[in-house]
This record gives C-alpha cells, sequence and structure tokens, in this order.
C-alpha cells in the first residue's frame, strides 16, 4: 500500500502540470479552483457517507478545514496567482524548496532529521537536481523579469511552500480521523469554498461561459478531479500519517522529472544533457533520503 500510495502521488501529481495547462485553456484559475476541489470534495462526501464513515464531527471537521485552506488554498492559490508574472520552471524550482521546509519546521522530528547525514545531504542534492533540471529555461527567462513585481512574486512562492509544508505537518500530528477519505473531504471543501471570493472579486464567475468551454479543457478537469485531488491527494495524507514527512515530501523533486518525461513522450518536447544530469541527481537524491532503510541493521557478535 505505501508503494502503491508513493507511486500514485509521484505519477499523477507530476502529470497535473500538463492537465492544469489544459485546464486552464477553458477555465479562469480561481474559478477552476473552486469547481475542482468543490466537486471532488462532495464526491468523497457521499463516498465517506455510503461507507458509514463518521463525517460530520467538529473534532474531525476542525484540523482537516485548516489543513485545507494551508494546502490546497494558500500552497495551491499562491501558485496560480503567481504563474500569471513567472515562468512555470521558476516556480517549480522554488516549490521544490518544500521538503526543506518539511525539515526546518518538522520540530518532533529535529532531533532525528538533523542527525540524519543521508537525509539533510538527499534534501540539498534534490534541490540542486531540479535547478539543473530547468536551469536553461530560466537563464533564458531571466532577461524578462519584472524586478520589483516578479521578487514579490517570488516571496510568495517561498511563503506558499511553507504553507503547504506547514499544513502537512499539522495534518500528520493534529488529524483525528483516521479516514483518508473523510480528512480529504473536509481539506477539499474548505480550499474550493475559500477559492469562491477570488473568483467573484477578479469577475470569473460573471465571464465563464460553460458552453464555450473546449471539451478537451473539461477532460482535463475531469482528470484533476479523480486523480489529482481524489487518488494522489488521499493517498498523500494517509502517506503523511504513516510515513515520515521527510520521505512524503520527496514528491516535489519526483513531480518535476514525472512532468519532463511526460513532455517528452507525449508533447514531443526535446530534452538536454544537462536536463538528464538533473533527472539522475534528483532519483539520486530520493535515493539517499531513504537511504538508512536500506541499510543492514549492524550483528552484535556475543563474546563468551
Amino acid at each position: 500500500m505505501v508503494v502503491l500510495a508513493f507511486a500514485t502521488v509521484y505519477i499523477v501529481w507530476g502529470s497535473t502540470y500538463f492537465f492544469i495547462q489544459r485546464a486552464l485553456e477553458g477555465f479562469p484559475p480561481f474559478f477552476l479552483g473552486a469547481f475542482r476541489f468543490i466537486i471532488a470534495g462532495l464526491l468523497m462526501l457521499g463516498w465517506s457517507l455510503m461507507q458509514g464513515e463518521k463525517v460530520f464531527s467538529w473534532k474531525i471537521m476542525k484540523p482537516a478545514l485548516v489543513t485545507g485552506l494551508l494546502l490546497l488554498f494558500v500552497g495551491n492559490g499562491v501558485v496560480i496567482w503567481v504563474e500569471q508574472f513567472l515562468p512555470s520552471a521558476m516556480v517549480a524550482i522554488m516549490i521544490s524548496s518544500s521538503p526543506i521546509w518539511f525539515v526546518l519546521l518538522d520540530k518532533p522530528k529535529w532531533s532525528e532529521n538533523l542527525s540524519n547525514k543521508s537525509t539533510i545531504l538527499g534534501l540539498l542534492v534534490g534541490f540542486a537536481g531540479v535547478i539543473l533540471l530547468f536551469y536553461e529555461k530560466i537563464m533564458a527567462t531571466m532577461s524578462s523579469l519584472n524586478s520589483g513585481r516578479d521578487l514579490f512574486a517570488m516571496v510568495l512562492v517561498v511563503l506558499g511552500s511553507m504553507a503547504w509544508a506547514g499544513g502537512s505537518l499539522y495534518s500528520k500530528y493534529n488529524s483525528v480521523s483516521n479516514s483518508a477519505t473523510v480528512n480529504s473531504t473536509w481539506q477539499m471543501l474548505a480550499a474550493g469554498i475559500a477559492f469562491v471570493p477570488g473568483a467573484l472579486f477578479s469577475g470569473e464567475f460573471a465571464s465563464v461561459q460553460l458552453s464555450s468551454i473546449p471539451l478537451n479543457a473539461w477532460l482535463a478537469t475531469g482528470y484533476l478531479i479523480m486523480f489529482g485531488s481524489i487518488a494522489a491527494f488521499s493517498a498523500y495524507v494517509w502517506l503523511l500519517k504513516v510515513q515520515p514527512a521527510t520521505k512524503v515530501s520527496t514528491y516535489a523533486y519526483v513531480n518535476p522529472v514525472v512532468a519532463v518525461l511526460l513532455g517528452i513522450f507525449f508533447a514531443h518536447e526535446s530534452i538536454t544533457p544537462l536536463q538528464i544530469s538533473g533527472l539522475i541527481v534528483i532519483l539520486g537524491s530520493v535515493l539517499l533520503i531513504n537511504l538508512h532503510k536500506y541499510r543492514k541493521p549492524k550483528q552484535v557478535t556475543a563474546t563468551y
């Protein structure tokens, strides 16, 4: 189950870069966030009720609502907003700093994480690998950046990454329900409702015409709801409960790898030797982070 959950988060969230671009061809960003998460939340609510799970309890709902606002509204909302100004490669690099925030904010695990040399080295190597992966795109777009506005946008991305890491850790240590489905239900509904004011103030609700949205955008949104939100996010919430947060955070390094590979195979994009080096470095960093799991325990020789 752990391997399946990691594979789902790695592969599905890596593919959402592609499908979000397709969905935004027909849906405005804040409307898409509200629509995606409210529909996913309602579907999961119905499933939870059918399974007879305890859903309507403030003790269960409160930590899930806080987590949903930090993860999906602040974390995702910042990314949606700043991509109007910053290149996606720049955003991807800054988002990949989130595993480092996991270590710094996970106070109960400081003694374990900060003393584990392979974990710390793996986190730093992974971040370097993401920079290698997107280095050429970043250098090509640096000249077009607007210094004041884009610096503010970069600060927001860092704050969004911190909110995502903080929300993930809050979910890990404060979730009352053992059901990932129930937790994800309230997290998505909280985020979806929080996106509504943004869509109202920006005039998206008034301007969107559902009948004129192309089929590809509908299909991409359906994929984001069923796989990106329901399947992958539920797997992520469950992994936070059963695995160390530093291991779960490796999704931030692997997702760009999957996105690049999908672009090569399905969008006929080219890949450079520098990008290949970045892919290898990132995969090596994930191995480093999990290295202590593969080491055999030292055998104690008895003396008589």
